[in-house]
């Protein structure tokens, strides 16, 4: 093994940026780091740099950022920077053979959860709404396909009650960059690192996100509203209909109910109570309590608040 590696590092998003920065270390050469072309952003559509390219340009590090790898020139400039191993972490391109065989030793890639559950763009939010108890991370050998490659490496870190989207990532994002740079360690030594075979049962695959699947529909069991609330906190963040209003659900409790008859349950949507503890909407099964909303316009408040601004909530409980 090397005593002495030069890396490209790939990665786009805030999740990527301690990994970049796990990279930076003795007998490593970081000679090009490759990220998402600026994008439009904020209400005035500028373009913005993303986050790995501005911890890379305050690191002093060259930066790419091709639209893609389907041009040769895109892949001849990688080839000039002679990588021994390219690191990708949420780059946001799907790369193709002819770049995955120009490092020398291969690439790899860090991915939010425990394959082979939940490949693909969004492994954090999906483990949330599936109620999964745990998640992980992966050091990955990159093979063609979508996180088909062999396992290097594992961590696995239990997902608490109050996880949300947002703490998740964060856990998982310093955790993928200790597993990193262990990796990287035990190539530098010359400690074997073994790729395992991802098993072929367990496959399940972590779509985007659609913000149509933030809406909350009371038809559903109050437990499902909430994982969806966790998930989709800070983005796209969940939206109800609450007493003629469209209110942003920032943060919300599952209760359990009991089973009256037909006749005695709540329809769907109701107001059950309102009050210092916040609002409790009947569901379909069970009741969900909103603790933090937002109106259109506002900012995030307490439930509570919420309910002191519209009083009348109170009387029809």
């Amino acid at each position: 093994m090397p005593d002495r590696i030069r890396l490209v590092f790939a990665g786009t998003p805030d999740f990527a940026v301690p990994h970049l920065a796990a990279c930076r270390r003795d007998n490593v050469d970081i000679v090009a780091v490759y990220t998402q072309p600026d994008r439009p952003a904020g209400r005035g559509r500028t373009l913005a740099q993303s986050p790995v390219k501005q911890a890379a340009l305050a690191a002093g590090i060259t930066v790419e950022q091709p639209d893609n790898f389907k041009d040769a020139g895109a892949r001849e400039r990688l080839r000039a920077y002679a990588p021994d191993l390219l690191v990708v972490v949420a780059y946001g391109l799907i790369l193709p053979r002819k770049v995955l065989a120009i490092p020398q030793l291969g690439c790899w890639n860090v991915h939010a959860s425990l394959l082979p559950r939940w490949r693909g763009a969004a492994p954090i939010q999906r483990a949330l709404l599936a109620g999964d108890a745990r998640t992980g991370v992966c050091l990955m050998q990159m093979a063609a396909g979508l996180d088909t490659g062999p396992v290097l490496l594992s961590r696995a870190v239990p997902i608490d009650p109050d996880d949300t989207g947002g703490s998740l990532h964060d856990k998982l994002a310093a955790l993928g960059a200790q597993l990193l740079a262990d990796g990287l360690d035990r190539l530098l030594e010359g400690r074997a690192l073994t790729a395992e075979p991802q098993p072929e049962q367990g496959v399940t695959y972590a779509h985007k996100l659609d913000k149509a699947e933030a809406v909350l529909d009371w038809n559903d069991a109050a437990s499902l509203l909430e994982r969806k609330v966790r998930a989709f906190n800070p983005w796209p963040v969940a939206e109800a209909r609450l007493a003629g209003e469209t209110l942003r659900v920032w943060k919300a409790l599952a209760l359990p109910a009991g089973k009256p008859s037909a006749e005695q349950a709540p329809t769907p949507g109701s107001i059950v109570a309102a009050g210092r503890e916040g609002i409790d909407i009947a569901c379909a099964e069970g009741i969900l309590r909103l603790l933090d909303v937002q109106r259109a316009g506002g900012r995030r408040i307490a439930a509570a608040d919420f309910v002191n601004a519209r009083p009348e909530l109170k009387r029809t409980a």
